[in-house]
């Protein structure tokens, strides 16, 4: 009788306790690579943190390479979607022209000081000397990409997504900042006061302006 489930837990409650174990799983990897960087984020200190059995964490991930991709790929889609709804809060008065994109870029800056970047910044360490890890995490880097891509278009509004330069100030913003922000690591000052926002945002603020040469 007790191996088999009652009437009422069926099909769909197995997928909610799947899909539940699932998540416990990649929010200790997550956890463990913030925490105690690749190195420290093994699957046994994973099983040990999410308190499941090795069976369990196999069955969902079956190699280390697998786990922490796709850990790093939920907690970054999980801050995507809270940036699109702080966003909206910021941008609820719909400003215009050099307000919007002063707001857009300390929207955009914010993001590089939470632990989805650094779990990031982890795993796209270890992939230099790890070809496993590079593969898997060549495939999660397009499609997170593209997510980024559809946020930061809300986030600029239709009207400065439409710019001519716009594509390219995207591009030289996430790279840049991501540059900046490992700097992040070791200096003890506060981001909100880094003296590239001010860089960035009259840079972009020109630069999409810009009409395009003929």
């Amino acid at each position: 009788m007790s191996a088999h489930p009652l009437p009422d837990d069926g099909p769909r409650s197995r997928s909610t306790r799947t899909a539940d174990s699932r998540a416990l799983i990649l929010d200790a990897a997550v956890a463990c690579l913030v925490e105690s960087g690749y190195a420290g984020a093994s699957t046994l200190a994973v099983q040990a943190r999410a308190g499941v059995s090795r069976g369990r964490l196999l069955h969902h991930f079956p190699s280390r390479a697998e786990l922490l991709v796709a850990a790093a790929g939920h907690v970054s889609s999980t801050l995507l979607a809270e940036v699109e709804e702080r966003a909206a809060a910021v941008m609820a008065d719909e400003p215009t022209g050099p307000e919007r994109v002063d707001r857009a870029i300390d929207l955009m800056w914010a993001t590089f000081q939470e632990p989805p970047f650094w779990a990031a910044m982890e795993l796209w360490t270890a992939a230099r000397t790890d070809p496993r890890l590079r593969a898997a995490l060549r495939v999660e880097e397009r499609r997170l990409r593209a997510a980024i891509r559809r946020v930061a278009d809300g986030i600029w509004g239709p009207q400065i997504a439409s710019a001519p330069h716009y594509a390219e100030v995207c591009e030289l913003l996430f790279t840049s900042m991501r540059g900046v922000a490992c700097v992040y690591a070791f200096a003890d000052r506060p981001a909100a006061t880094d003296p590239h926002l001010a860089l960035w945002k009259g840079l972009a603020a020109r630069l999409l302006s810009a009409r395009t040469e003929d």
